[in-house]
Order: structure tokens, then C-alpha cells, then sequence
């Protein structure tokens, strides 16, 4: 059976519930705007993981929290250059299945290249809308690579990709946030001028709270101060909880 689009929250509702963000003066950029600002960084994207103090070993740990095996199907929304793609193939092996989407050509320019410099042949890349794309059979995993936060409708690709998974399937969320307490208020403004200019994350945004709205329970792991995190999610079996 072929999964398709269910019926999702609106760009409208998803700006009722970001609408504190205009406060901030933080303005989600269309679709083209961004898949624009990153084609321009697809050469430097692994800079930025240095510049944001990610920790090691994060890509792998998000991986891991998908408990794959080999024969798994997995999608990663906002694929990228495919940084987090050789642990996910690692993950369901040459007989798995993984499915990268990214709205960006330069982004996944770089990530052909990775996968045909390493002959992964069960590695399939798309460049479309998340919402918009479909599978032959549920999937076993679903992961956001710090993709969550520059989606202009990601709550209706979150509830997407939601019908997406099979039961008991696991949705990951893996991102940077603003770490709690004063901290985090004292870095916003300097966050809300760096996103806007470099990968157009909304750093207000709260992936972990929407994610646990929809699955009703959530594993969140922070690091680095608060500053990382891993938001990991099961669909249950009963189908009323999707």
C-alpha cells in the first residue's frame, strides 16, 4: 500500500501557534527562500558543526535512538549534504532501505556524491516538499537532522511524516536549542541575528513540545549544557494515538 499526505495543520495554523515569535521580529522565509540560502552553504555545511559546538558523537547517538536493524526502512527529512546518512545505512545494512528528502540542490548534490563515492545503491535521495512524500509500506524510522526549525510548515510535515511511520516505528528529532534559564535568554537575540543569516533555524520554536503533543510520550536527551538534543518518539499500536 502506498502511504499519501493525511489531512495536516496549515502554514495559517502553524503561524497561530509560532505567532509569539513575531515579537522577536522572526519571520519564517518561504520555501524557496530557503532552499536558496542553502544552496549558497552546501560547501561550508560541515563548518557549522564546529561553529555550533555540536558533540561528538551526536549524529551517531540520533542514529542509534531509531533502533534500527538491517532490512529497516528509515526517512531523513532535510537530508542535507548526508552527513547523518552513513549512519543510517550503517544502521539497516545493504538489504535496508533509507530515504533522504531536502528541498535544496546544492545540499543534495553533495549528498549524491557521498553515496556514489561510497556505492550505497539502498540510499534514495529526493529533492521535494517532506509533505508531499509517499512510501510503498510504512516506515521504520523517521528523523528531523537538524532540519525542524527551518521548516516553514513543520508541524504539517511533522503530522506527515507521523503517518509515515508503522507502529511502534521511531520518530527522532535532533537539533540545537537555547539552553534553559538565563543563559538562553541572554544568547536569543544573538541567535535570532545569527539563524537569520546563516541556516534560518527559528531558534523559538520547540520541536520536543509539538512531538509530544502528537505521540503523547517523548525521551529527551540533552547535551552540552542544554545547548544539543535528541527528542525521541513511538507510535503506539493503537492507531487512535496517531
Amino acid at each position: 500500500m502506498t502511504i499519501t499526505p493525511s489531512e495536516t495543520p496549515s502554514r495559517a495554523e502553524n503561524w497561530v501557534k509560532d505567532s509569539n515569535t513575531s515579537q522577536h521580529g522572526w519571520i519564517d522565509q518561504d520555501r524557496g527562500a530557503v532552499s536558496r540560502r542553502y544552496d549558497r552553504v552546501a560547501r561550508i555545511i560541515p563548518l557549522f558543526d564546529w561553529l555550533f559546538f555540536m558533540p561528538p558523537g551526536f549524529r551517531r547517538k540520533a542514529a542509534e535512538r531509531l533502533q534500527l536493524g538491517p532490512g529497516s526502512s528509515v526517512l531523513e527529512i532535510g537530508c542535507g549534504t548526508g552527513l547523518n546518512l552513513p549512519h543510517l545505512r550503517a544502521a539497516v545494512g545493504p538489504i535496508g532501505t533509507v530515504y533522504g528528502v531536502d528541498i535544496s540542490t546544492g545540499m543534495l548534490a553533495k549528498a549524491r556524491a557521498l553515496c556514489a563515492h561510497n556505492d550505497w545503491s539502498n540510499v534514495n535521495l529526493l529533492q521535494q516538499d517532506a509533505a508531499e512524500f509517499t512510501v510503498p509500506k510504512p516506515l521504520d524510522g523517521v528523523m528531523f537532522g537538524l532540519s525542524y526549525n527551518t521548516i516553514p510548515h513543520h508541524l504539517a510535515v511533522l503530522h506527515h511524516a507521523w503517518t509515515l511511520l508503522r507502529p511502534g516505528g521511531r520518530l527522532v528529532v535532533m537539533d540545537a536549542k537555547l539552553p534553559p534559564g538565563l543563559g538562553g535568554k541572554m544568547i536569543l537575540p544573538f541567535s535570532l541575528w545569527l539563524m537569520k543569516r546563516t541556516m534560518l533555524g527559528n531558534p523559538l520554536i520547540k520541536p520536543w513540545e509539538d512531538v509530544e503533543r502528537l505521540a503523547g510520550v517523548i525521551k529527551m536527551e540533552q547535551f552540552m549544557f542544554g545547548s544539543w538534543y535528541i527528542c525521541t518518539a513511538v507510535k503506539p499500536a493503537n492507531p487512535q494515538a496517531s
